[in-house]
């Protein structure tokens, strides 16, 4: 717990995921941009960035419908630092991309990286870093029947399916493996790079772990026993959340529930092994639907949407307990948004961890929500204008009722105009430990710029910023030193 006694650390922080940088390419990637993009946070006085999930997306683009919960997403490998390594011969960068063009990623930009990642994948360098990665076969043999055999690994060939017969089939695919493994050192080796630039300028990265995996993934392959599983393999039943302000009949998201009991009698060895290698990667993480811990919302696979559901117990206190002893510290951040019960808080409460406080939900019923700034209550709090799920802060106001936007206007004694800073101001001067605002709302961007809406299955995930907005640093870090969350020049 923190010392309250002491004047709490204070920061602030942008939500910018990398595919998101701009740069050319398909996709944003973590090079030559991701430098510059520390040196913004710098100059705007931001000392927390937060990120989506590493690892890689799934359908739509998606980064929390990973079919692994451990490798990371090879798409955001910077060819621009592969061609100054040699691992590439130069190349024409398509450029001017303001959304991302999974076509082009598929078609271009992978087949490039696979062609760097079979040149690296003999070095002494990477067969060492392999050595150490305990997941990577698992998922390096799934890479290579993925693409043999297409998706949905019980469609799969028996032997495949049911993993027997690897030694042979190893024997078989040993170029296509060293691949796989490739493209995960190359990864590594330039996300380390960014995270030790990162720490030089006294930035910590808050990535993220959705809760569940993908129902077809490497994990629900590997660890059969640990999901709840039909005789095919298959989800059955598959998880999502109620009807909530997000979307009226809930969202079916379709992931597997875990098998809990299982998890049990390992001592939660696979949720440790996972911890572990998130922390890898990031400093702090937010653990995403935190609620699904002490129960998630189980729906019937044959079920079309969430409404039909039924609330069945998780793990509690008893798998964090694990967590501690495994891992040691951990810097988590709850998600607890959505219909949330005491029990939620008290695991909260209890594990000393932060919760979210989302401002755009504040200003829809009486003054006594408990988003509003005011009933805060004390300072362990991640203070957001709004999260990869919301509306722009601009879109927002836009699309909100005018009963809602009056009492923003009163709250915040503002004309309306400007909400996105507005609501950044009310974030900054909060009590909560660490603010933190979109880069869509730094750049007042309207709706055009949404990153994600919940419940709908297509044009999500695909957002670029064009150009890093400079302009908007001194407004920033002027901010941030009016409120203690950035050191003064």
């Amino acid at each position: 717990m923190p010392n309250d006694a002491s004047p709490p650390e204070r920061h602030a922080g942008v939500i910018l995921h990398p595919s998101s940088l701009p740069g050319p390419g398909p996709v944003g990637e973590i090079g030559p941009y991701a430098d510059a993009f520390l040196e913004w946070m710098v100059q705007a006085g931001l000392d927390t960035w937060q990120i989506l999930p590493l690892h890689p997306v799934g359908a739509g683009q998606s980064p929390y419908g990973s079919s692994s919960a451990f490798a990371a997403d090879p798409r955001l490998i910077s060819v621009e630092t592969l061609v100054k390594e040699g691992l590439l011969a130069p190349v024409a960068m398509p450029y001017g991309h303001d959304r991302l063009d999974a076509e082009l990623v598929d078609h271009w930009k992978l087949p490039l990286l696979r062609r760097a990642a079979a040149r690296v994948a003999p070095t002494p360098e990477c067969r060492e870093w392999v050595a150490k990665q305990e997941w990577l076969p698992d998922w390096a043999m799934y890479g290579v029947l993925a693409r043999q055999h297409g998706d949905g690994w019980w469609s799969w060939p028996t032997e495949a399916a049911n993993r027997r017969g690897l030694a042979e089939i190893r024997g078989s695919y040993g170029p296509e493996l060293a691949v796989e493994e490739g493209l995960q050192y190359l990864f590594y080796r330039q996300w380390s790079r960014v995270r030790e630039l990162a720490r030089e300028r006294g930035i910590r990265i808050l990535g993220d772990i959705p809760i569940f995996v993908s129902g077809d993934g490497c994990d629900t392959w590997a660890h059969r026993d640990l999901f709840r599983l039909d005789s095919d393999g298959r989800p059955d039943p598959v998880a999502g959340v109620p009807p909530d302000y997000f979307s009226p009949t809930g969202q079916r998201w379709g992931n597997p529930v875990y098998a809990w009991e299982q998890h049990r009698k390992t001592k939660f060895a696979w949720w440790c092994s996972r911890v572990k290698r998130e922390l890898d990667l990031v400093d702090l993480v937010r653990l995403d639907h935190f609620r699904g811990f002490c129960a998630n919302w189980i729906i019937p696979a044959g079920e079309g949407d969430a409404r039909r559901g039924e609330w069945a117990p998780g793990p509690g206190m008893e798998l964090f307990k694990a967590l501690k002893k495994s891992v040691g510290h951990l810097p988590l951040v709850a998600e607890d948004l959505g219909e949330i019960t005491p029990d939620v808080h008290q695991l909260r409460e209890d594990l000393g961890l932060p919760g979210m406080k989302v401002l755009q939900f504040a200003f829809g019923g009486t003054a006594h929500h408990t988003f509003l700034p005011h009933n805060f209550g004390h300072h362990r709090w991640v203070a957001y204008t709004g999260t990869h799920d919301n509306e722009t802060a601009e879109g927002w106001y836009q699309s909100t009722d005018e009963r809602t936007r009056h009492r923003f206007r009163v709250y915040s004694g503002r004309d309306g105009s400007g909400p996105s800073w507005a609501l950044m101001r009310e974030a900054w001067a909060s009590v909560a430990d660490t603010a933190i605002a979109p880069m869509q709302d730094f750049i007042a961007a309207d709706n055009d710029a949404r990153l994600n809406t919940p419940g709908v299955a297509k044009g999500n995930w695909a957002w670029r910023l064009r150009d890093l907005p400079w302009h908007v640093c001194d407004g920033a870090r002027l901010l941030g030193e009016a409120f203690g969350r950035a050191t003064p020049r």
